[in-house]
């Protein structure tokens, strides 16, 4: 099985107009993702910004700064920690309280007088926009923020669970976490094993696409397709002429599904995957957001490229869960079975005593003399204690 090693990087969410901004950040890249987080108190983390970050004790109040850092604390269940957290188009599948905001009007930029406001025990910072000096204020104020360097790769999302767990008292739903996610990713890994490997062209809007060295990148290349964008040369996002689109005709086109349909130009509608309609509609901030519920954008794009292998998958693990349930109720079983037997053994040699007690008090009181008696009567008395 594969072991889950994801982290955190920016993630990009597409606007109206078409171009990307930065809407999450990363979490570090290491190579102790495997390791369970433990929540042990005073804990001392460095972060991105190179400040030594203290926790004195679990927190009660938590404020997520960014919509990766609020789908995580979701996702590890420690949401009745959160006192603030955007809420609005990103967050829009949390069904958090809209008192919880503390996002400008974009949903997306935090006013650092409304976190100051809420007085939360640690603060998780996603970087924000280059340029933004949110942190620094939050910090002069006296609060505790943790900032989760950028990635630019799948290998920290697990890792920033791990951390978040740490951060805000949730280590063992933060298990629960990366446990799921690694089920998730094998089967996938299940059903493209052995599969051909389409191309795939992430239509981002505005001509945008993803190329190498991003976390769309990997989602993509995960979920068992190869990206148009990395395969003609784009690294980072950037635009893809449309001449170029057409001239390696994907046949696939992957698109957030609020817009409704792909958003490509005229020309792209000469493609293979245009004419043939094979389009899938992801999640647009399960896409662009690097926490927990990226395994369900790639989960998305490889049942719908592989769906018999996918769904053959998806069923085999089913079934060895169920196995495995049905193993663990057999063992319960034959432990619950062992113990009766061995009460029933108790029961069976305290009978087999109390009847040769009672015989031998019988025959002691006749003439056998009173030494044996007592020994009789003590022995009748044990096994009425053992029944007991």
């Amino acid at each position: 099985m594969r072991k889950l090693l994801i982290a955190l990087l920016a993630g990009i969410v597409v606007l109206a107009a078409g171009a990307p901004a930065v809407a999450g950040s990363g979490g570090p890249a290491a190579a102790t993702v495997q390791e369970s987080p433990t929540c042990e108190y005073p804990l001392e983390l460095e972060d991105a910004t190179g400040e030594t970050v203290t926790v004195d004790s679990e927190p009660e109040s938590v404020v997520a700064l960014q919509p990766s850092d609020a789908q995580i604390v979701h996702e590890i269940g420690a949401e009745d920690k959160l006192v603030g957290m955007p809420v609005g188009q990103y967050t829009d599948y949390l069904d958090a309280d809209e008192d919880l905001d503390i996002s400008e009007d974009d949903d997306l930029t935090p006013i650092a007088e409304t976190v100051v406001d809420r007085d939360p025990d640690v603060v998780l910072a996603a970087n924000t926009l280059e340029g933004d000096d949110v942190v620094d204020q939050l910090r002069d104020a006296g609060l505790t923020v943790y900032v989760f360097p950028t990635g630019e790769s799948l290998d920290g999302v697990a890792e920033n669970v791990r951390l978040t767990g740490q951060l805000v008292g949730a280590c063992d739903g933060a298990q629960e976490t990366l446990e799921w996610m690694d089920e998730r990713l094998e089967v996938v890994e299940e059903a493209i094993d052995g599969e051909d490997r389409p191309l795939a062209y992430y239509a981002m809007g505005g001509g945008y696409t993803t190329g190498d060295g991003t976390f769309q990148h990997e989602i993509l290349t995960t979920a068992g397709v190869e990206n148009l964008g990395a395969e003609t040369g784009i690294t980072g996002w950037d635009v893809i002429e449309e001449e170029t689109v057409v001239a390696e005709d994907p046949e696939w086109i992957v698109y957030g599904a609020s817009a409704g349909e792909p958003p490509v130009s005229e020309g792209v509608q000469s493609t293979t995957a245009y004419e043939n309609e094979q389009f899938v509609a992801v999640n647009d901030n399960f896409m662009s957001q690097p926490g927990p519920l990226v395994v369900e954008a790639i989960g998305e794009i490889a049942s719908e490229v592989h769906p018999e292998a996918y769904d053959e998958a998806e069923q085999a693990l089913e079934e060895e869960s169920s196995d495995e349930m049905e193993s663990e109720s057999d063992g319960d079983s034959s432990s619950e079975e062992t113990d009766e037997e061995m009460e029933s053994d108790e029961d069976t040699d305290a009978e087999e005593e109390e009847t040769a007690a009672e015989s031998d008090a019988e025959d002691t009181i006749p003439g056998f003399g009173v030494p044996a008696g007592i020994v009789a009567l003590l022995a009748l008395g044990a096994g009425f204690a053992r029944r007991r």
